[in-house]
């Protein structure tokens, strides 16, 4: 077992995790994000209330499960599915880092679309800058406390401000507490998706492979770790019912929403044009700390099995956002590359869950540690359902090419 440990004092131990589950959880909170909950609300209406609640505890058992095995073991998921089956790693690494890729394009669109909405520049001005704000994170001096920071404002800033519009809308919550207790709709579908928008590809691995970095693992940090993962998952959760009840407010109405943007037309109509403003806000928050989390995670896959990126991986975080910004600007939105990358993002998920549960009983990896054997039970469980969500998608894709 190999653990990278270093001695941190409390309130730095505290803040590290917290800036991890912020970094989980704004690495999920993207620009999809926001469109699928707008869409799904507007779809099913306080039955999404249920599907929200049952998506939030299948997270937790993924997130327990992946921090706790890699905190542990002091690997990053790469290492761990090479130690389960060689070779493995390097498939997981080429599959997070091309999904990853594919998703930041979309993450730089959606913080150009932000700016475009505040400031009014158009898509190539809002990229370039805010790509420019992203890379200066990954040049400051001490990068983990940065990025812990920016996450922790932002998301804090994204949470108050639809806090906000909740206010504005006034939503049936009492409705939307029966639907969690007596649902009157059960969509398998729609809940799986919302597990592979939140704990799907890069995003599954974003906070603990920044607790790694930063040395808190091991056996005697087990109980803080269970807690920062649940942590991020309770962040996700609170904003995803927050904008489901923001938007809820609005549909309940009967106001059909524009197809073409329909969470910037929900914030409209719930407060006119400073409510589009804030959309704005929230949209550039949720894309550019997907920039930093996705950029960080995905060439974290690489950093220990190619030495060349292990030694200057700054600048290839830098490369990795540069490369999503060009091909953004000079090519716009490759559909396909973004069809194939969702497909394939969608496999990863039971892959590599199951690569950490195989090494959850082994002591070559783990050592004395012993996994729960319900966390390992609902986490093969979870496999299951994700892969079965993953082969749905593949077959998809197959059709559209064929």
């Amino acid at each position: 077992m190999t653990e990278l440990r270093q001695k941190h004092s409390q309130g730095e131990t505290v803040s590290i995790l917290l800036g991890a589950a912020f970094l989980m959880a704004t690495s999920a909170i993207g620009p999809g994000f926001i469109t699928q909950t707008t869409v799904f609300t507007e779809r099913l209406k306080a039955a999404f209330a249920f599907a929200i609640v049952v998506s939030i505890l299948v997270d937790i058992v993924v997130q327990l499960n992946v921090w706790r095995i890699l905190a542990v073991s002091g690997l990053r998921g790469q290492d761990v599915a090479n130690r389960v089956l060689p070779g493995l790693g390097y498939f997981l690494a080429f599959a997070v880092a091309l999904g990853g890729l594919a998703f930041n394009i979309g993450n730089v669109g959606g913080a150009a679309l932000g700016c475009n909405v505040l400031l009014g520049v158009d898509q190539t001005v809002g990229a370039v800058a805010s790509a420019l704000v992203a890379i200066a994170i990954f040049l400051w001096r001490d990068l983990g406390k940065a990025m812990d920071r920016f996450t922790q404002v932002l998301g804090f800033v994204m949470i108050a401000m639809i806090a906000y519009v909740v206010f504005k809308t006034n939503p049936p919550a009492a409705e939307s507490v029966r639907e969690i207790v007596t649902p009157s709709v059960v969509d398998w579908t729609t809940i799986l998706t919302l597990v592979g928008g939140t704990v799907g590809g890069y995003i599954t691995f974003s906070g603990a492979h920044r607790i790694i970095d930063a040395g808190i693992t091991g056996t005697e940090n087990i109980a803080r770790i269970s807690r920062g993962s649940v942590n991020g998952i309770f962040i996700t959760g609170v904003m995803r019912f927050l904008l489901f009840l923001a938007v809820l407010g609005v549909v309940v109405t009967g106001v059909k929403l524009d197809p073409s943007n329909p969470a910037a037309d929900a914030f409209r109509i719930a407060a006119g044009e400073v409510g589009y403003k804030i959309f704005g806000v929230i949209l550039w928050s949720a894309a550019i700390t997907s920039v930093v989390g996705c950029s960080y995670t995905s060439v974290s896959f690489l950093r220990t099995l190619f030495g060349l990126v292990e030694r200057h991986y700054r600048f290839w975080i830098i490369g990795f956002i540069l490369a999503s910004t060009t091909i953004l600007t000079w090519v716009g939105r490759p559909v396909t590359l973004l069809i194939l990358a969702g497909s394939i993002n969608g496999m990863i998920l039971p892959l590599s869950l199951a690569s950490m549960l195989l090494a959850a009983h082994r002591k070559d990896i783990m050592g004395e540690y012993r996994h729960p054997v319900w966390l390992t039970a609902l986490g093969w469980v979870m496999v299951v359902f994700t892969a079965w969500m993953g082969w749905g998608a593949l077959m998809g894709l197959s059709k559209l090419f064929s």
